[in-house]
């Protein structure tokens, strides 16, 4: 029976956003604690880490986040394995981040001066504390607005997990446009609770990237 869109179903749409959040949660995290380690290992000066962590990003940016979300669903069925699907997303989402993240950080810390790498080896500090002492502290500031940035961008992709299954914003939107056939109304609501969510965060990208200049950081392009 078809109805019209009301107060209970914004208040479901409400409700999901949680779960949105949720998993935007666990691919920043994940991935951020998975891109810190990878970067450290492109920056590396062995060579095999190197190539290793550059193949791993050239796979995972080149290849679409929905295809990912496919082999990580279904692809462990030809192994008996029935993966639930906050289980495949989240598991795609925190290698996909990881692989931009890997990528921006790794730019962020190649913009500082060749001179403190040198400075972290006059003082007689080996590779890794010259990374975290050194050259992190630096790197962190100019690497925060363009993270933040990332951010909406795993926010917003967070709606591909709808297409196995896992209830967020965009499935429940989906769920909803089932009953009732609004579909202007459910997803104009729907586009209106992801702007919610993102536009506080791309304003905060902007807002840190002006202070970190006005500071005096240098802020070069990542390449």
């Amino acid at each position: 029976m078809i109805r019209e869109f009301g107060t209970g179903d914004f208040l479901y749409l409400v409700t999901a956003m949680q779960w949105t959040v949720m998993l935007s949660a666990i691919a920043f995290v994940g991935g951020g604690l998975l891109g810190l380690a990878l970067t450290i290992l492109r920056v590396s000066p062995w060579r095999p880490g190197q190539w290793l962590v550059t193949g791993y990003v050239q796979l995972f940016q080149g290849t679409p986040l929905l295809m990912q979300l496919f082999v990580f669903y279904f692809g462990f069925g030809i192994f008996g394995l029935d993966v639930p699907a906050i289980v495949a997303a989240s598991t795609a989402l925190v290698l996909y981040a990881a692989a931009f993240l890997a990528d921006i950080w790794r730019g962020c810390i190649q913009a500082i001066p060749a001179g403190q790498w040198e400075a972290a080896r006059a003082l007689g500090l080996r590779f890794v504390l010259s990374v975290w002492l050194v050259i992190l502290p630096q790197a962190v500031r100019i690497a925060v607005p363009p993270t933040v940035g990332f951010l909406v961008q795993v926010v917003k992709n967070t709606s591909l997990a709808s297409i196995v299954g896992y209830v967020e914003l965009t499935r429940a939107g989906q769920i909803i446009n089932n009953a009732t056939f609004q579909p202007f109304t459910v997803f104009l609501v729907v586009a209106g609770l992801y702007f919610a969510l993102c536009f506080p965060l791309s304003l905060l990208s902007h807002r840190l990237e002006r202070r970190l200049r006005t500071g005096g950081v240098p802020m070069r392009a990542v390449p």
